[in-house]
């Protein structure tokens, strides 16, 4: 007869598990040993190329429960994409442990795509109060992490993720972080980026013009926040890149700044030291408390209050500002010490990149900043603050970048070869598309300055070697002159995709809500190519994967001077002005006619009515502008989408007054005509009526022109779910209304929330508009 202990080991197992997502960097192999110890289990758990593999083995109750356990007790950062498991034969394993990547063998499965990297983390508090603590030895050191906080995605340089594929790899670990990086019960153990004062990377403070520090290492803190209150601009590095910072209530400061950077108006972000300053700054909701203290740490776009420290060039003319927490022990020290708000915008000037390498930030920061507050770890990936807002109660992303990033996206559809899809001209992002992951990137920016293509091209060969994807298919924007479609065709990937731009915002829309069925997209932008060679931006699009029929439209106007509308609101209005009266607008008595000219204005009717430069759009980014000039708001944009939000913000949000538009059936869809719209608010410009209560009265049409046009799109086409979408659905009071009157009328709404509504968002849509496509060749 067997024995009772032959028995009892037959009742073992041993599996073999791999499990994939977001599970290096983010204390999940500690988790694991935990939970296998705690459970008497055997066996090992490591990195590997493309996850975590674990090898356990013990009773099967208890290795049942492990693996209920490792999805559902799995730490607050990681995020278990797939758990696959396969019974093995017994091995003689003594007790559990963890191995490091370099003793690992082929892994028993295959992850497409790699591991995920995991976004970098604000600090925590644990960290933060070592960091303050007089008595410990990280007391004021400002690179203090551990594994659940600090650099991730802008250190690494390959996977697995271990301290030698880092920008760490350089700093050899003293005794007393090597005892806690080696311990499996330290919070430490294995937190790659762990330092401290005798091992890690060191501050310098110095002179722009100066290799010659300015003070200590432990000085630099202090002397940079006494600088700060000087009046001083000082450049700052970062966990992605470089900062601009200044004292945020000096008024002279900031404007030497802005002269510096070249940055006229666009607002500016500020770092205040916790929530309780923001609310002296700012209103701040409980979901936007949460969004400012969440682990991402993005800019938050706040109501600013009208009695507040910020000086008003920070964010001229909008009711807003852009408000973020220290999120790095450095700021957190800095902060304090300054103890007022800090201007913290990207280091860079007008239209580039972000500085990064140390180098080109000395070269392109030197005329801006007077002092330059750096350190000795590279940064290996530049990566801008991710900024958002809450719309309709929740997150939404206006740029998507760190603390977002590269996080993927799991999609419903398969991917059935590799896809790369290259993203639009402005606000670029670029993404991957393998298995059911869709890896949307960082923000890379506008791509007019040379050097932001550079950095597409580059960010796009670091994401293909750091997550193993080798693109097979390259999807991209119907428009040829996009430098990303132009990247496009230079790459050596032989099939190519063209996705056109509103069909591309939709599908966005639909891949983060995992929607596979037929939407309605209602697409309002600033402009995109149309199929017809139009420059639309004001659609209705009847979505079904890969298919996307125009269902309806606003008319269109001629655009003098093509993108230099976007610059010249007074243009668009001059289009719209003409199409609403025709020759009869010389008769009117507008200011806006008086400010422009009597030469430009001949020029503008002359360009219109020979068709000269004067490409036909129905772009609804262009009404918003064409509607700010007419009633004296702006007539020349210095930033993009400054007058549309102008519009927003002048906005009498108490007003029931609206404006009519006309629809009319042909034979391509409901085109929907704005000239009455147009008449009456000149109507009422001319009759003295408020700018707050026209702006206001226009949020009001355009909500009721999106819901009229719906309901009509619904009775012909049976689509019942609505998904907005486009640059122009950053403007809050308008999506948060028109999702509401959606709602009522029985809509299911589709709002962006972890992509952003304009270009940045496009290359997910591009992604999964291939996706569908692939899987329609394949079935055909």
């Amino acid at each position: 007869m067997p024995s009772q202990s032959d028995g009892a080991e037959r009742m073992h197992e041993r599996r073999v598990i791999a499990v994939e997502g977001m599970v290096q960097g983010v204390g999940f192999r500690p988790f694991v040993y935990g939970l296998a110890t705690s459970l008497e289990l055997r066996g090992f758990v490591r990195n590997d190329p493309t996850g975590v593999v674990i090898d356990v083995q013990g009773p099967r109750e208890s290795l049942d429960r492990f693996l209920a356990d490792l999805t559902s007790s799995a730490p607050a950062l990681a995020a278990v994409e797939q758990v696959r498991s396969r019974v093995d034969a017994i091995r003689p394993y003594d007790g559990f442990s963890i191995l490091s990547s370099e003793e690992r063998q082929s892994s028993p499965y295959a992850c497409v795509g790699g591991p995920a990297v995991s976004p970098d983390v604000a600090t925590c508090d644990a960290c933060l109060g070592e960091t303050l603590d007089p008595v410990n030895r990280r007391y004021q050191y400002p690179f203090t992490n551990c594994t659940h906080c600090g650099p991730r995605f802008t250190i690494v340089q390959d996977v697995p993720y271990d301290r030698a594929r880092t920008t760490m790899a350089g700093f050899a670990m003293c005794e007393n972080c090597r005892g806690e990086y080696e311990n499996p019960t330290d919070r430490r153990f294995h937190a790659q980026p762990i330092s401290c004062w005798g091992c890690g990377p060191t501050l310098v403070l110095r002179a722009s013009a100066s290799t010659e520090p300015v003070a200590s290492a432990r000085a630099a803190v202090a002397a940079t926040a006494d600088a700060l209150l000087r009046g001083s601009i000082v450049a700052i590095k970062g966990i992605g890149g470089y900062h601009l910072a200044c004292d945020a209530t000096r008024s002279t400061t900031v404007a030497r700044l802005r002269a510096r950077k070249r940055r006229d108006a666009k607002p500016l972000a500020i770092m205040v030291a916790d929530v309780d300053r923001a609310i002296e700054t700012c209103s701040v909701s409980h979901a936007e408390g949460l969004l400012l203290r969440s682990a991402a740490r993005p800019i938050v776009l706040l109501a600013k209050r009208h009695q507040c420290s910020v000086a008003d060039e920070v964010a001229p003319g909008s009711r807003e500002l852009g408000v973020m927490l220290p999120y790095t022990p450095l700021q957190h020290l800095l902060i304090t010490a300054v103890g007022r708000p800090v201007v913290m915008t990207s280091g860079n000037a007008a239209d580039e990149p972000i500085a990064y390498d140390d180098d080109d930030a000395v070269t392109r920061l030197g005329d801006i900043c007077d002092l330059v507050l750096t350190h000795d770890r590279p940064i290996a990936t530049r990566c801008d603050d991710s900024v958002m807002r809450v719309m309709g109660g929740s997150p939404a992303f206006i740029r998507r970048a760190r603390g977002a990033t590269p996080r993927a996206l799991t999609l419903p559809v398969q991917f059935e070869r590799a896809v790369l899809a290259v993203g639009g001209h402005l606000k670029n992002t670029f993404c991957l598309g393998t298995g059911r992951r869709a890896l949307l990137s960082h923000h890379v920016g506008d791509l007019d300055h040379p050097a932001a293509s550079t950095a597409l091209r580059n960010s796009i060969e670091h994401y293909t070697r750091l997550f193993g994807i080798r693109p097979e298919v390259i999807a991209h924007d119907l428009h040829p002159d996009y430098r990303s479609t132009q990247l496009a065709d230079s790459l050596d990937i032989p099939e190519r995709i063209a996705v056109q731009h509103h069909h591309a915002h939709v599908a966005s829309c639909m891949a983060e809500h995992g929607v596979t069925d037929p939407v309605i997209g209602v697409a309002f932008d600033g402009a995109g190519l149309g199929t017809d060679g139009a420059i639309w931006g004001g659609e209705f699009l009847a979505v079904d994967g890969d298919r996307a029929e125009r269902v309806a439209h606003l008319a269109y106007v001629p655009l003098p001077g093509g993108d230099a509308c976007a610059r010249e609101p007074w243009r668009a209005a001059a289009a719209h002005l003409v199409d609403a009266y025709g020759d009869a607008v010389d008769d009117l008595e507008l200011p806006l006619i008086e400010r422009v000219g009597a030469t430009r204005w001949s020029m503008i009717r002359r360009m219109m009515s020979q068709r000269i430069a004067s490409p036909p759009t129905s772009s609804v980014g262009r009404l918003f502008d064409a509607v700010a000039a007419i009633i004296g708001l702006q007539d020349v944009s210095r930033f993009e989408g400054q007058a549309a939000m102008a519009l927003e913000a002048a906005a009498d949000r108490s007003t029931h007054a609206t404006y009519p538009v006309e629809h009319r059936m042909t034979d391509t869809g409901w085109v929907i005509d704005t000239a009455p719209l147009i008449r009456d608010i000149a109507a009422d410009s001319l009759a003295g009526v408020s700018a707050p209560e026209i702006a206001g009265a226009f949020h009001n049409a355009l909500r009721t022109l999106i819901v009229e046009t719906v309901v009509l799109v619904a009775q012909r086409t049976g689509i019942r779910r609505v998904a907005l979408t486009g640059g122009v659905f950053q403007n809050a009071l308008l999506t948060e209304s028109a999702a509401l009157a959606l709602g009522r009328r029985g809509f299911d709404v589709l709002l962006h929330r972890q992509v952003p509504s304009n270009d940045g968002g496009l290359a997910l849509g591009q992604a999964y508009v291939a996706a569908f496509a692939l899987r329609r060749s394949r079935e055909t």
